[in-house]
């Protein structure tokens, strides 16, 4: 490899990632983010949770059923606004081809591996570098309010028990047992599911450190510094254009998340990811003592809540609307509303903390890495609502190809030629 200086595009948790295990290769590593920080975007305040439990892609048998009964529904799970379309279109006929049982079952065999490499990586990472990004151990815990719901769930954990997913059935006492917070909603549910392997942690907080780690290292941080383009010659990257003037490199890793579809389509590669909007609230727990300890997705009301330290981060929804950030009042009512179902004595519910964020989607759920048409030009993108559990398994992978390592981990299903 005689490359060495490599600009990395993008400072969320993706691009930091990229960026420390490049720089622990020996390489010359720049990173170019827009902001004026790193892991600012999508990776800010996304729900916390580390989750190969959650492998399942969306394009799932039942959904295009399901999308029809949610459709105009301002409560619904899944929204499509009319501003989505028609940039939707292609993107929406390959996910619902990806909604057949075959496709979705090697989907979620493909998933499933990158998620666990990815927790894997993370927690060699945090050992390794002491970062304290209040990350716990404890599993999650899905919480179901009919047989119905449940026994879907649970034939979709068979199929990754068969991958390795450890996994637990819960009867409601169990439920409450393993959650004492539960115990006044206990009646209301059927069962759970306990994922034991699962974790949590503030991604926000890990990609700072994480920059700090990077900065020791020698990577050059470049802020407030928007990347209008590629200049390539013969099928190679020779510049990168910035709204600050030109950076030369010998090597670029695209880790812009769905600003990633942009700018490559500016170079001829159609990138097939869809910004889709997620919500959070983040509630301080100042002068509230029965919280829950576990991480929680309640399936019925389509929210995880997850305890960070000193917090709760409440997070759900998928939003269909392309670019578009504005925070909409009516989802985050909708959250906190099904939190306070579970816990009506929450007491700072006023506090609460409203941020909305795109996940780059690829129709499959698998991201999108390794090389491109370029020659020089890697993709670290697409990671989909598991960016924080998939993120430094994916860039460790990633940078393992650049450095011309043989990865312990294999890209062949997850590369832009299969689209």
């Amino acid at each position: 490899m005689t490359e060495r200086r490599i600009a990395v595009l993008g400072g969320g948790v993706i691009g930091t990632t990229t960026a420390y295990f490049l720089a622990r290769e020996g390489f010359d590593v720049v990173v170019v983010e827009a902001r004026e920080g790193v892991g600012l975007e999508t990776s800010f305040a996304n729900g916390g949770l580390i989750t190969p439990s959650m492998a399942d892609p969306w394009a799932a048998p039942g959904l295009p059923l399901k999308l029809l009964k949610w459709a105009g529904r301002e409560d619904s799970p899944f929204l499509i606004r009319g501003s989505a379309l028609p940039g939707l279109f292609s993107w929406g006929l390959r996910f619902l081809a990806n909604c057949r049982q075959e496709p979705w079952r090697q989907n979620t065999g493909t998933i499933f591996a990158i998620a666990r490499y990815g927790q894997q990586m993370l927690e060699h990472v945090i050992s390794e570098t002491g970062i304290d990004c209040q990350h716990s151990s404890r599993g999650t815990m899905r919480l179901f309010r009919d047989a119905l719901s449940m026994e879907a769930a649970r034939r979709c954990a068979d199929e990754m028990g068969a991958l390795g997913l450890p996994y637990r059935l819960l009867d409601a006492e169990d439920c409450a047992e393993l959650e004492p917070s539960l115990s006044g909603v206990k009646a209301e549910l059927h069962g759970g599911i306990h994922f034991p392997n699962d974790a949590c942690g503030d991604a926000h907080m890990f990609t700072r450190a994480l920059g700090n780690v990077c900065a020791g290292l020698g990577v050059e941080f470049r802020f407030s510094t928007c990347v209008t383009g590629l200049a390539v010659e013969r099928g190679w990257v020779k510049t990168v254009e910035t709204d600050q003037g030109p950076l030369e490199t010998d090597h670029a890793v695209l880790a812009l998340g769905s600003e990633s579809v942009g700018l490559a389509r500016k170079l001829g590669i159609k990138l097939p990811i869809y910004p889709v909007k997620g919500y959070s609230l983040t509630l301080p727990t100042e002068g509230w003592n029965r919280g829950p300890g576990i991480p929680m997705i309640d399936d019925g009301r389509k929210i995880g809540v997850v305890p960070l330290g000193d917090r709760i981060r409440l997070a759900g929804t998928a939003e269909f609307g392309g670019h578009d950030r504005a925070l909409n009042k009516g989802r985050t009512d909708n959250l906190m509303r099904n939190f306070l179902a579970l816990y009506p004595d929450f007491p700072n519910a006023a506090d609460a903390e409203p941020w909305t964020g795109l996940r780059p989607m690829t129709p499959d759920g698998i991201p999108i890495l390794g090389d491109s048409p370029l020659k020089n030009l890697s993709l670290n993108v697409g990671h989909g609502h598991l960016g924080w559990t998939m993120a430094c398994g994916a860039s460790k992978a990633v940078a393992d190809r650049i450095a011309g390592r043989v990865s312990e981990f294999d890209l062949s299903a997850m590369t832009l030629a299969r689209f």
